[in-house]
């Protein structure tokens, strides 16, 4: 077979493909032959830059995916090949230069962590990637095991980290992340180690339940971010897509009639999602006494964001859409929207 990579970042995937759904088919197709996998146990620099990324390696030299927009590719392609064999790390380091001609913020380092992908994992994985579903891998920090899971709850459960306990740490950490709806590489901590986990989630689709100006700058806001996004102005078109969320949706309910809280009731007490809902404070007061009365609960409610989006004085649509999915990012991302200079800790994902 030969060679096949795909770009992640650079705008030169085929029409009607991307990165990951190529790595998938990469992954489902190398499966049986033997895969070695490379992914970024750590990292200084660069900006900010995508969770999740991986590359996937045979071990006569075929690759499929890129880290940090190809520019590790000298120690990538080898690290991949060699991975097959059993788990190994290295570090690699970005010029200035280079980095900036790649498109990524700045310069920086990373240690790279190569390890085996069995057969069964790396088939279910690449199906996930391949099919845009939910998915994570998981293994401990020195490259020991690999724990797949995929579906819209992670539900499926392939391979395994060599004890119980470690990969019941694994499942629970990954379920808790994918309640973020957002792909993540974190390092977690489990038996007196560290795992390393990397969850794919598909992209936000956001659904504007209303009509008017600030419906178009959202979309316009979703389009410029690569998700998807629609506007519905019937009840019963809001109430079914509703209740079709993953955690990936994010609903804006701008119309203020009571016929739509049925909507976020429902949405609500299902739990997925990111629930927002446009008002002044007096219809927010006068809505949430309707939800109560409606039989939710203060816990439920607690989950409605709303006056939705971040206070950052906004005053146009299209400066109101900006607060929206910023509240949106900052949510899947387990952050509270607080100024960067105000923590000290990583920036970027």
């Amino acid at each position: 077979m030969s060679d096949v990579t795909t770009d992640s970042g650079t705008g030169t995937t085929p029409p009607g493909s991307s990165p990951l759904r190529d790595l998938g088919v990469a992954l489902r197709e190398w499966a049986t032959a033997g895969v070695g996998v490379v992914r970024v146990l750590d990292r200084h620099g660069f900006g900010t830059v995508e969770s999740g990324q991986l590359v996937a390696g045979t071990a006569g030299g075929s690759v499929a995916g890129a880290l940090y927009r190809g520019t590790l590719d000298d120690a990538v392609g080898p690290l991949a090949a060699a991975a097959v064999g059993g788990p190994r790390t290295e570090e690699a380091h970005v010029s200035e230069a280079a980095a900036l001609d790649a498109g990524l913020a700045c310069s920086g380092g990373a240690t790279l962590l190569g390890h085996p992908l069995p057969a069964e994992p790396a088939a279910a994985l690449g199906e996930a990637l391949e099919r845009e579903l939910p998915a994570a891998l998981v293994s401990t920090t020195a490259g020991a095991g690999a724990l797949v899971l995929t579906g819209p709850e992670l539900g499926d459960v392939h391979g395994g980290l060599g004890s119980p306990g470690l990969d019941a740490a694994a499942v629970e950490a990954a379920r808790g992340l994918l309640r973020r709806g957002a792909t993540v590489t974190e390092r977690v901590a489990a038996e007196g180690g560290e795992l390393l986990l990397d969850l794919w989630v598909p992209v936000p689709s956001v659904l504007v339940a209303g009509a008017g100006a600030i419906g178009g700058a959202l979309i316009a806001q979703a389009e410029l971010l690569g998700w998807t996004a629609r506007v519905e102005t019937e009840l019963a078109a809001v109430r079914a897509a509703v209740a079709a969320f993953t955690d990936a949706d994010v609903l804006v309910l701008l119309d203020h009639a009571p016929a739509f809280d049925v909507v976020l009731v429902e949405g609500l007490r299902r739990g997925r999602g990111f629930i927002g809902a446009l008002g002044s404070r007096r219809t927010q007061s006068a809505r949430r006494e309707r939800l109560l009365a409606a039989g939710l609960t203060e816990a439920e409610l607690a989950a409605l964001r709303g006056p939705v989006g971040l206070d950052l004085g906004a005053r146009t649509p299209a400066e109101t859409a900006v607060s929206i999915v910023a509240q949106v990012v900052a949510a899947r991302s387990g952050r509270a929207g607080t100024a960067l200079a105000a923590t000290d800790g990583r920036i970027g994902g």
